[in-house]
């Protein structure tokens, strides 16, 4: 029965933990978002209130509406017609992305979360850091290029950590004694 235990105790650790972090990850972005939008209004604000002879307008644009002459849609933001540059100067096209951030990161947290639950059930915490240093020292280089990626980094290494201790720590508790 404990190896029953066991096993669910990992699959549930290793798999169910993606979308938790997926999760976590939604909420940092709306969070980050919320604080953006905020920074954002209050610089706006504080630009405008330094020089007061600034004109600002608002103009308020009924969803769905062509703009005559533009050849674009507003629909929640601009769609710019296709085949034209989107900067307007030509011979200008925006930069193909060359490499994803972080490649492999849903393979690695399953990995990542299988390793800590097993290191729990058997009583080896120690191997938990062996994980967390092998994944840091993979991703070394990555990180200390794009602060971006090492946030995203923390947050998902944090979160599927956290899973994984909780669902082998309730297991081992609840069902083995």
């Amino acid at each position: 029965m404990n190896a029953l235990w066991i096993a669910a105790a990992l699959l549930v650790a290793g798999f169910a933990g993606w979308p938790v972090t997926a999760l976590v990850f939604r909420l940092a972005r709306t969070i980050d978002d919320r604080a953006d939008a905020a920074t954002a209004s209050d610089e706006a604000a504080r630009r405008a209130a330094e020089d007061p002879s600034a004109d600002v307008t608002v103009d308020t644009v009924i969803p769905g509406a062509v703009i005559p002459g533009a050849g674009q849609t507003v629909d929640g933001e601009l769609t710019a017609e296709t085949g034209h540059p989107t900067s307007g100067v030509p011979g200008i096209e925006p930069p193909a992305p060359t490499q994803r951030i972080l490649r492999g990161g849903a393979i690695i947290g399953v990995l990542e979360r299988l390793g800590v639950c097993l290191a729990i059930l058997t009583g080896q915490p120690v191997a938990i850091a062996y994980i967390v240093a092998i994944k840091g020292l993979g991703r070394f280089a990555e990180l200390k290029e794009t602060p971006v990626a090492a946030e995203r980094f923390i947050i998902g290494t944090l979160t599927s950590m956290l899973w994984a201790a909780g669902i082998a720590a309730t297991v081992k508790v609840l069902f083995l004694g």
